[in-house]
C-alpha cells in the first residue's frame, strides 16, 4: 500500500482565467494563483484519501499529463469542455468490473463537493493492455507517465518500461522492431517491487559489417546501460530485466516452436511496435504458427526424460546440500573438542566415533547414520549410484534435522566442560603465581595484600587488580550458570594479561636474587 504522501508540486498547474493575466507580473495576482493551486492540491488529496478508503481493491489513481489530455479527449469522445480539467486516471481490478459505473457515481459525487473541474476514467488493466494491443502508444505512454496518487505497482512498473523504452528507440531509431511488456505485470501480478520483464527486438537484416554474435553483445551491453538511468528517472523500485533478441534469432526460434517464444508473443503486450508483434500474435491465435516435425520430437522427449532427470537432480543438488550440511557442523564440533579438523571423506567418522561414540557423549545411530550420508557419498563420486528417489531423499532430510539437533545438544556438553577446564585453569595459574608474590594464604589474604603491598605501590597497574577481581567473579557467575562461551573466552584473555605481568615481575625478582 502506497503512503498517503502529501502532493509536491507535480500536480499539473491549473490554467488562469483571463481576468489574471497581464503582460507584467502581479504579485497580487501571482499570491493569488499560488493559493488557487494550494487549494486544488489539498482538494485532490482529501479526494484521493476519499477513494482509497471506499475502494481499497483500487490498483491505481492518477493524474494525467494536461498536454496528453487531447489524446484522451478525442479516443474516448469525452467533452471538448474537459480540456482544462484536471484527469484523474482510476485503474481497478478485472474482476470489479461490474462495479465500475458504482465507482463513477460514488466518486463523482465526492468531486461535485469540491467544486473543482475534475473529469474521471475508470479503467482495468486489461483494458489499459488493450489500448497497447491496439498500437495506441501514446495513450499508453500517457498513463504511464501520469502523476502517481496512489500505486500498488502497475503504474511504477508502466513508467520504467516506457521510460526505458523511449531511451532505447531514441537511441536505436528505426532498428527496434517491438518493444514488449511481459511477466508479472501483464499477469496483473505487479507489486512495487516486482521485476519488469520486456522484450526487445532489434532488426538485424541489414547489418552486414559486424558478426550476429558480435552485434548482439554490443546491442545488449548499450540497451542494458539504459536500465539504471530508467529506474533513477523513474524513481521506483522495480528491476528491469530486458531480453534482448536479434530479429532473425527470433523468428529461427518461432519456427522451432520455442516455448519461451509461444508464451512470449501469446501474453505479451507491446508498448512499442513497427507492425510485427501484432501479426504474429494473430498468427498464433490463428494456430498459423506451428512447430516442425522435428520440435515435436524434440518437445516430447523431454516427458520422458522428466523423471530420471529429477532423480538425478535429486543426487546430484539436494544430496550434495545434505552431505555438506551433515559433515561441516560434524567436523567443527570435533574441532571444539579439541581435534584437529578430519577428511571428511576419510577421517571423520572414524574421529567422531572415536571422540564422542566411545566417550558415550553420542548415541550410535548418529554414527551410523554418519557413516550412510559419507558411503553415499563416496559411491555418489564413484557413479556407483546415478539417481536418488524423492523417497530417500526425504528419509536423508528428516534423520539430517534429527542429527543437527544432537549435535547443537553436544555442542553444548562440550562448552560446558570446556568452559569449566578453562575457568579452573585460569584460576589455578593466578593464584599460584600469586602465592609466589605474596606468599601462601587465603584467597581473600592474596587479594587484600596484593592490592595494599603491589598495586597502590606502583609495582602493579589497576588493571591487574581488576583482572583479577573479574576471574575471582567469572568462577562463582559459571557456577551459578550464569556464563557463557563468550564471557568465559573474555576471562581468558583477561587472564593471560595479568599472569604475563605476575610471570615477568617472579623472574625481575630471581634475577635481582642472583645478583645478589
Amino acid at each position: 500500500m502506497a503512503k498517503n504522501d502529501k502532493l509536491e508540486n507535480e500536480i499539473p498547474e491549473m490554467e488562469i482565467d483571463n481576468k489574471y493575466s497581464s503582460k507584467k507580473p502581479n504579485v497580487d495576482n501571482m499570491n493569488k494563483a499560488q493559493k488557487e493551486a494550494e487549494k486544488t492540491k489539498k482538494e485532490i488529496e482529501k479526494l484521493k484519501s476519499f477513494i482509497i478508503k471506499k475502494f481499497p481493491y483500487l490498483e491505481a489513481l492518477s493524474v494525467l499529463p494536461p498536454q496528453a489530455i487531447p489524446l484522451f479527449i478525442e479516443e474516448e469522445e469525452v467533452p471538448k469542455e474537459t480540456a482544462k480539467a484536471i484527469h484523474l486516471n482510476l485503474i481497478i481490478p478485472e474482476e470489479k468490473i461490474k462495479e465500475a459505473s458504482k465507482i463513477k457515481t460514488e466518486v463523482v459525487k465526492e468531486i461535485e463537493k469540491l467544486k473543482q473541474k475534475i473529469w474521471l476514467h475508470i479503467r482495468t488493466a486489461a483494458e489499459i493492455w488493450e489500448i497497447c494491443s491496439d498500437s495506441k502508444f501514446e495513450l499508453i505512454s500517457a498513463i504511464a507517465m501520469s502523476f502517481p496518487l496512489y500505486d500498488k505497482g502497475i503504474l511504477g512498473a508502466l513508467r520504467v518500461a516506457e521510460i526505458h523504452k523511449s531511451l532505447v528507440v531514441q537511441k536505436f531509431d528505426k532498428y527496434v522492431v517491438s518493444y514488449v511488456l511481459g511477466g508479472s505485470l501483464v499477469r496483473g501480478e505487479a507489486a512495487k517491487t516486482s521485476d519488469v520483464d520486456v522484450f526487445v527486438i532489434i532488426n538485424d537484416t541489414d547489418v552486414k559489417r559486424m558478426p550476429r554474435l558480435e552485434l548482439k553483445e554490443r546491442l545488449r551491453n548499450m540497451i542494458y546501460q539504459y536500465v539504471a538511468e530508467a529506474s533513477a528517472m523513474a524513481g521506483v523500485k522495480n528491476k528491469l530485466e530486458p531480453q534482448i533478441y536479434l530479429l532473425t534469432d527470433f523468428w529461427e526460434s518461432v519456427k522451432d516452436a520455442h516455448p519461451v517464444m509461444f508464451t512470449f508473443i501469446r501474453d505479451g503486450v507491446p508498448i512499442y511496435d513497427r507492425g510485427t508483434f501484432m501479426p504474429w500474435k494473430a498468427l498464433l491465435k490463428m494456430g498459423k504458427l506451428k512447430p516442425s516435425p522435428e520440435a515435436i520430437d524434440l518437445f516430447m522427449s523431454m516427458g520422458d526424460k522428466v523423471i530420471p532427470g529429477s532423480k538425478r537432480t535429486l543426487l546430484s543438488d539436494i544430496f550434495v546440500n545434505i552431505f555438506w550440511g551433515v559433515t561441516t557442523p560434524a567436523q567443527a564440533i570435533l574441532m571444539l573438542n579439541g581435534c584437529p579438523p578430519p577428511n571428511a571423506k576419510k577421517e571423520l567418522v572414524r574421529e567422531f566415533k572415536k571422540e564422542f561414540y566411545e566417550t558415550k557423549m553420542i548415541e550410535k545411530k548418529y554414527i551410523d547414520f554418519l557413516d550412510k550420508v559419507v558411503n553415499t557419498w563416496r559411491d555418489y563420486e564413484h557413479e556407483k549410484i546415478k539417481e536418488i528417489s524423492g523417497a530417500e531423499i526425504d528419509k536423508f532430510l528428516k534423520q539430517t534435522e534429527d542429527f543437527i539437533k544432537r549435535l547443537k545438544e553436544l555442542r553444548t556438553q562440550i562448552e560446558k566442560k570446556t568452559n569449566e577446564e578453562t575457568i579452573e585453569r585460569i584460576y589455578k595459574d593466578v593464584f599460584t603465581l600469586l602465592k609466589e608474590v605474596t606468599g601462601k594464604r587465603s584467597q581473600n589474604e592474596i587479594i587484600d595484600t596484593f592490592e595494599k603491598t603491589f598495586v597502590k605501590k606502583g609495582q602493579f597497574s589497576p588493571q591487574s587488580l581488576r583482572i583479577l577481581k573479574d576471574i575471582i567473579y567469572a568462577k562463582l557467575q559459571f557456577k551459578k550458570g550464569k556464563l557463557n562461551s563468550h564471557k568465559v573466552d573474555n576471562a581468558r584473555k583477561n587472564a593471560e594479561i595479568l599472569i604475563n605481568d605476575l610471570v615477568e615481575y617472579n623472574q625481575r625478582c630471581a634475577l635481582v636474587n642472583e645478583k645478589k
